[in-house]
């Protein structure tokens, strides 16, 4: 029969495992809602014929992919350091950061025309850093 201790610090696995499944569901929910909005939205573009439908459709579908991928790091951090902090499992988190990291950059650049570090390009009369 196990202690109170170990049913306590079970308790808590389970709730922290728990907490990331609902942020890897949360994660892949902002993707899969983002890119049906996205197309939906291109959609009725499309219709109208208003502006650069392509461009418009890949800046919003990108910045789901984006909040998605934020997500589902948040979920991996969560469960491998709260859980299971062994450096085996602290390695393959690290690993799987950098390359959702690069994923990211890679995204933004896509989106935005720049890397994440370099400044917005001053528009008039606009605040610099205001978004």
């Amino acid at each position: 029969m196990p202690t109170k201790e170990e049913a306590k610090m079970t308790g808590y696995q389970e709730l922290i495992e728990s907490a990331g499944r609902v942020m890897d569901a949360v994660g892949v929910a902002a993707v899969i809602i983002g890119t049906l909005f996205a197309a939906i939205f291109a959609a009725t573009r499309l219709v109208r014929r208003e502006g650069d439908v392509y461009r418009q459709f890949r800046r919003f579908l990108g910045r789901s992919i984006l909040l998605g991928l934020e997500l589902l790091v948040a979920a991996d951090i969560i469960r491998t350091v709260a859980v299971t902090p062994s450096m085996e499992s602290v390695a393959v988190l690290a690993a799987i950061v950098v390359i959702r990291t690069f994923l990211s950059w890679s995204l933004e650049l896509e989106i935005t025309g720049r890397w994440p570090w370099q400044k917005r390009p001053e528009v008039a009369g606009q605040e610099q850093g205001a978004d």
